[in-house]
C-alpha cells in the first residue's frame, strides 16, 4: 500500500476546483479533509463508511445542542464535533476521486446528510432556545425557523442548479475555454456563508445573549446570500436556455 506521504499527494492532484469555494474550505477544511481521506485509505474505509462517520460526529453534535445545558464546554465539544462532521465530509468526496470508487449511491448518500443536518442544526437550536434560553420575548422561537428555510431554499436551489446545468451541459456541450482565475476577494466574501464558519457560533454556548446575537446576525447575512444566490443562479439557467 502507498505511504501517507505518497496518498497525500495524490489527494492534492485530486482536488475540485477552489472556484466559488471560501477560505475556510479552501486552506481549513478541504486540507483537514485531505488528512482523514488519507488516513481512510489506509485503513481500507470506503468513500460512504466516511459519510456515515461524519454523519455520526456531526448527528452528535447536534443532539447535544438539543438536550444538554448550554455551557462554555458544551459549546467547544459541539464545535469540534460539527468541525470534525465537517472534515469528514471533504474526506469522502475526496477518497471517492482517489480510488475511482465514487457512484450515484454515493453522491446520494451525501446529500441526504447534508440535507439532514441542515434541517437538524436549526431544530436544534430550536430546542435549546425553548428548553433552555430564557428568550428575551417568544418571538425569538421564529428566529431558527426563518434560518432553517434559508438553508435548505439554499441548498436546494443549489443543488437543482447544478443538477440542470449538467444536464444542459450534455445536451449542448459548450465550447472549452480558458479556466477563470480563482477571486481571493470572493473566496473572503464567501466566508459567512461557509458551513465551517457558521459552526464557530457554537463557542458562544456559554453566553446565551450572545449566542442568540450572533446566531441572529448569520440568519440575517445568509438570508441575504439566498436572495443574491437565487438571482445569480436564475440569471444563469436562463442563459443556459438562450444559449
Amino acid at each position: 500500500m502507498s505511504s501517507t506521504g505518497t496518498v497525500l499527494r495524490e489527494l492534492r492532484g485530486a482536488q475540485k476546483s477552489s472556484k466559488g469555494v471560501s477560505l475556510y474550505s479552501r486552506y481549513v477544511n478541504r486540507p483537514a479533509g485531505r488528512l482523514l481521506a488519507a488516513g481512510a485509505y489506509r485503513t481500507r474505509l470506503t468513500p460512504n463508511q466516511v459519510t456515515l462517520i461524519s454523519a455520526a460526529f456531526t448527528l452528535a453534535s447536534i443532539a447535544a445542542v438539543a438536550l444538554a445545558e448550554p455551557s462554555w464546554w458544551l459549546g467547544a465539544a459541539v464545535w469540534a464535533g460539527l468541525a470534525v462532521g465537517f472534515a469528514f465530509d471533504s474526506a469522502d468526496g475526496q477518497l471517492a476521486r482517489l480510488t475511482g470508487r465514487g457512484g450515484p449511491d454515493g453522491e446520494w448518500l451525501d446529500h441526504v446528510v447534508d440535507c439532514a443536518k441542515m434541517i437538524l442544526v436549526h431544530t436544534a437550536v430550536l430546542v435549546c432556545f425553548y428548553r433552555f434560553g430564557e428568550l428575551p420575548a417568544d418571538g425569538w422561537l421564529l428566529l431558527p425557523l426563518g434560518f432553517l428555510f434559508t438553508a435548505v431554499l439554499t441548498f436546494c436551489a443549489g443543488l437543482l442548479r447544478e443538477q440542470l446545468g449538467k444536464a444542459a451541459a450534455r445536451t449542448a456541450p459548450a465550447a472549452p475555454g480558458p479556466a477563470a482565475p480563482v477571486s481571493r476577494l470572493r473566496a473572503v466574501a464567501l466566508l459567512p456563508a461557509d458551513y465551517g464558519v457558521f459552526c464557530l457560533v457554537f463557542l458562544l454556548l456559554g453566553a446565551p445573549g450572545a449566542f442568540r446575537a450572533g446566531y441572529a446576525v448569520l440568519a440575517v447575512v445568509h438570508a441575504v446570500f439566498l436572495v443574491a444566490f437565487l438571482a445569480k443562479w436564475f440569471r444563469e439557467l436562463k442563459a443556459l436556455r438562450a444559449g
